[in-house]
Protein backbone atom coordinates (compact mmCIF):
# COMPACT_ATOMS: atom_id res chain seq x y z
CA UNK A 1 0.00 0.00 0.00
CA UNK A 2 1.37 3.42 -0.82
CA UNK A 3 1.99 5.79 1.95
CA UNK A 4 0.09 9.26 1.70
CA UNK A 5 2.16 11.89 1.27
CA UNK A 6 0.02 14.55 3.20
CA UNK A 7 0.67 12.53 6.12
CA UNK A 8 3.19 13.74 8.88
CA UNK A 9 6.13 12.00 8.90
CA UNK A 10 7.27 10.69 11.89
CA UNK A 11 10.87 12.73 12.45
CA UNK A 12 12.32 9.83 14.68
CA UNK A 13 12.95 7.97 11.33
CA UNK A 14 14.00 11.02 9.06
CA UNK A 15 17.40 10.53 7.64
CA UNK A 16 19.60 13.56 8.53
CA UNK A 17 20.78 15.23 5.14
CA UNK A 18 23.66 16.09 4.24
CA UNK A 19 25.31 17.40 0.70
CA UNK A 20 26.00 14.11 -1.08
CA UNK A 21 22.18 13.35 -0.48
CA UNK A 22 21.08 16.25 -2.80
CA UNK A 23 19.75 15.39 -6.85
CA UNK A 24 21.46 17.66 -9.36
CA UNK A 25 18.53 19.39 -10.13
CA UNK A 26 18.41 21.21 -6.56
CA UNK A 27 19.83 25.03 -6.94
CA UNK A 28 22.74 24.66 -5.22
CA UNK A 29 25.16 28.17 -3.82
CA UNK A 30 28.29 26.37 -5.19
CA UNK A 31 30.35 27.24 -2.26
CA UNK A 32 32.97 24.81 -0.86
CA UNK A 33 34.26 26.71 2.10
CA UNK A 34 30.32 28.44 3.38
CA UNK A 35 29.43 24.77 4.18
CA UNK A 36 32.17 23.72 6.25
CA UNK A 37 31.52 26.68 8.18
CA UNK A 38 27.74 26.15 8.30
CA UNK A 39 28.15 22.48 9.52
CA UNK A 40 30.47 23.20 11.95
CA UNK A 41 27.98 26.01 13.80
CA UNK A 42 25.08 23.68 13.17
CA UNK A 43 27.42 21.08 14.93
CA UNK A 44 27.79 23.39 17.35
CA UNK A 45 24.39 24.68 18.36
CA UNK A 46 22.93 21.18 18.60
CA UNK A 47 20.92 21.00 14.99
CA UNK A 48 20.58 18.95 12.18
CA UNK A 49 18.76 19.01 8.73
CA UNK A 50 16.13 15.77 8.00
CA UNK A 51 13.74 14.32 5.38
CA UNK A 52 14.19 14.22 2.34
CA UNK A 53 14.44 16.64 -0.85
CA UNK A 54 12.70 15.86 -4.24
CA UNK A 55 15.52 16.12 -7.02
CA UNK A 56 13.79 18.97 -8.81
CA UNK A 57 14.72 22.32 -10.04
CA UNK A 58 11.62 24.46 -8.37
CA UNK A 59 9.44 24.81 -5.78
CA UNK A 60 7.74 27.69 -3.22
CA UNK A 61 9.33 26.51 0.13
CA UNK A 62 7.22 27.05 2.81
CA UNK A 63 9.44 28.48 6.25
CA UNK A 64 7.00 27.48 9.26
CA UNK A 65 6.42 28.27 11.76
CA UNK A 66 8.17 31.68 12.04
CA UNK A 67 7.46 33.04 15.48
CA UNK A 68 10.91 34.37 16.85
CA UNK A 69 13.61 37.02 15.44
CA UNK A 70 16.08 34.30 15.96
CA UNK A 71 14.81 31.62 14.09
CA UNK A 72 16.79 32.42 11.12
CA UNK A 73 20.05 31.77 13.38
CA UNK A 74 19.64 28.22 13.27
CA UNK A 75 17.87 27.81 10.09
CA UNK A 76 20.24 29.93 7.84
CA UNK A 77 23.55 27.39 8.86
CA UNK A 78 21.59 24.19 8.46
CA UNK A 79 20.68 25.15 4.42
CA UNK A 80 24.23 26.66 4.09
CA UNK A 81 25.53 23.49 5.45
CA UNK A 82 23.58 22.05 2.50
CA UNK A 83 24.73 24.19 -0.02
CA UNK A 84 21.09 24.26 -0.69
CA UNK A 85 20.06 27.65 -2.52
CA UNK A 86 16.58 29.06 -1.41
CA UNK A 87 15.84 32.43 -3.02
CA UNK A 88 13.60 35.29 -0.57
CA UNK A 89 11.89 38.66 -1.87
CA UNK A 90 13.09 41.60 -1.13
CA UNK A 91 12.93 45.32 -2.02
CA UNK A 92 14.41 46.38 -5.30
CA UNK A 93 15.89 49.27 -3.77
CA UNK A 94 18.01 47.68 -1.77
CA UNK A 95 19.93 46.93 -5.15
CA UNK A 96 21.07 50.40 -5.87
CA UNK A 97 24.03 50.11 -4.07
CA UNK A 98 26.19 47.75 -6.49
CA UNK A 99 28.71 46.44 -3.78
CA UNK A 100 25.41 45.86 -1.66
CA UNK A 101 23.40 44.26 -4.63
CA UNK A 102 26.01 41.71 -5.21
CA UNK A 103 25.84 40.33 -1.54
CA UNK A 104 22.11 40.12 -1.89
CA UNK A 105 22.66 38.42 -5.10
CA UNK A 106 24.81 36.02 -3.53
CA UNK A 107 22.52 36.04 -0.06
CA UNK A 108 19.59 34.26 -2.83
CA UNK A 109 17.49 37.83 -2.61
CA UNK A 110 15.52 38.30 -5.53
CA UNK A 111 14.88 42.21 -6.14
CA UNK A 112 10.96 42.37 -6.02
CA UNK A 113 9.31 46.15 -6.71
CA UNK A 114 6.53 45.86 -3.77
CA UNK A 115 4.80 49.21 -4.64
CA UNK A 116 2.52 47.16 -7.13
CA UNK A 117 1.13 44.29 -5.28
CA UNK A 118 -0.55 42.98 -8.34
CA UNK A 119 2.59 42.66 -10.12
CA UNK A 120 4.69 40.96 -7.53
CA UNK A 121 2.19 37.87 -7.90
CA UNK A 122 3.09 38.05 -12.03
CA UNK A 123 6.57 38.99 -11.24
CA UNK A 124 7.33 35.95 -8.83
CA UNK A 125 5.18 33.76 -11.58
CA UNK A 126 7.31 34.90 -14.40
CA UNK A 127 10.82 34.09 -12.24
CA UNK A 128 9.59 30.44 -12.53
CA UNK A 129 8.64 31.14 -16.01
CA UNK A 130 12.37 31.58 -16.58
CA UNK A 131 13.21 28.50 -16.61
CA UNK A 132 15.69 28.87 -14.15
CA UNK A 133 16.71 26.83 -10.96
CA UNK A 134 14.30 28.51 -7.97
CA UNK A 135 13.56 27.60 -4.52
CA UNK A 136 11.77 29.93 -3.20
CA UNK A 137 10.91 30.65 0.39
CA UNK A 138 7.98 32.26 1.40
CA UNK A 139 6.52 32.92 4.90
CA UNK A 140 2.92 32.19 4.70
CA UNK A 141 1.82 33.57 8.05
CA UNK A 142 3.05 36.99 7.01
CA UNK A 143 4.03 37.97 10.87
CA UNK A 144 6.08 36.78 14.30
CA UNK A 145 3.05 36.49 16.10
CA UNK A 146 -0.05 34.79 16.57
CA UNK A 147 -2.24 35.08 13.18
CA UNK A 148 -6.01 33.44 12.53
CA UNK A 149 -4.59 32.67 8.86
CA UNK A 150 -2.10 32.21 6.35
CA UNK A 151 -1.39 34.29 3.20
CA UNK A 152 -2.57 32.48 0.11
CA UNK A 153 -0.54 34.32 -2.24
CA UNK A 154 2.23 31.24 -1.70
CA UNK A 155 -0.50 29.26 -3.33
CA UNK A 156 -1.58 30.93 -5.83
CA UNK A 157 2.31 31.41 -6.62
CA UNK A 158 2.95 27.83 -6.79
CA UNK A 159 -0.57 27.23 -9.09
CA UNK A 160 0.41 29.95 -11.29
CA UNK A 161 3.84 28.65 -12.38
CA UNK A 162 3.17 25.29 -12.14
CA UNK A 163 5.33 23.84 -9.45
CA UNK A 164 5.16 21.76 -5.96
CA UNK A 165 4.99 23.53 -2.89
CA UNK A 166 7.66 22.46 -0.40
CA UNK A 167 6.86 22.50 3.46
CA UNK A 168 10.02 22.91 5.85
CA UNK A 169 9.34 22.39 9.30
CA UNK A 170 11.89 24.36 12.17
CA UNK A 171 11.23 22.21 15.08
CA UNK A 172 13.06 23.41 18.72
CA UNK A 173 11.51 20.50 20.42
CA UNK A 174 13.94 17.74 18.02
CA UNK A 175 16.27 21.08 16.83
CA UNK A 176 15.24 20.14 13.52
CA UNK A 177 15.11 21.98 10.15
CA UNK A 178 12.86 19.55 8.75
CA UNK A 179 12.16 19.10 4.93
CA UNK A 180 8.72 17.27 4.41
CA UNK A 181 6.73 16.33 1.79
CA UNK A 182 5.94 18.12 -1.32
CA UNK A 183 2.40 19.11 -1.94
CA UNK A 184 1.12 19.68 -5.81
CA UNK A 185 -1.69 22.35 -5.54
CA UNK A 186 -4.20 20.97 -8.19
CA UNK A 187 -6.30 24.51 -7.51
CA UNK A 188 -9.09 23.71 -5.04
CA UNK A 189 -6.88 25.23 -1.76
CA UNK A 190 -9.56 24.13 0.77
CA UNK A 191 -8.56 20.47 -0.13
CA UNK A 192 -4.77 21.15 -0.74
CA UNK A 193 -3.85 23.85 2.58
CA UNK A 194 -5.01 20.73 5.06
CA UNK A 195 -2.38 18.73 3.45
CA UNK A 196 -0.11 21.24 4.31
CA UNK A 197 -1.32 21.75 8.08
CA UNK A 198 -0.84 18.01 8.79
CA UNK A 199 2.45 17.40 7.94
CA UNK A 200 3.24 20.14 10.99
CA UNK A 201 1.93 18.14 13.52
CA UNK A 202 4.01 18.40 16.54
CA UNK A 203 6.48 20.74 15.48
CA UNK A 204 7.03 23.35 18.59
CA UNK A 205 7.86 26.54 17.40
CA UNK A 206 10.18 28.95 19.68
CA UNK A 207 7.32 30.76 20.83
CA UNK A 208 4.36 27.95 21.38
CA UNK A 209 1.91 31.13 21.97
CA UNK A 210 2.40 32.60 18.75
CA UNK A 211 1.88 29.81 16.64
CA UNK A 212 -0.99 30.68 14.12
CA UNK A 213 -4.41 29.42 14.30
CA UNK A 214 -4.28 26.56 11.57
CA UNK A 215 -1.31 25.09 13.04
CA UNK A 216 -2.74 25.23 16.59
CA UNK A 217 -5.83 23.56 15.29
CA UNK A 218 -4.09 20.77 13.95
CA UNK A 219 -2.35 19.99 17.18
CA UNK A 220 -4.89 20.47 18.87
CA UNK A 221 -6.41 17.54 17.90
CA UNK A 222 -4.24 15.47 19.62
CA UNK A 223 -5.00 16.85 23.04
Amino acid sequence: MKSDPSKPKKSTKLPKLSRQDLGSKIPKRGNKLTPVIASALTNAMGWRTVGEIPDISQAVVLALPHTSNVDGVYALPNLFALDIKISIMGKHTLFKVPVLAQLLRWMGIIPIDRSNKGSVLQASIDKFKSGEPLFLGLSPEGTRDYTDKWKTGFYYLALGANVPILPVALDYKTKQVRFLSPVYPTGDIDADLPKIYEQYRGVMPRHPERLSKPLQDVNNEDL
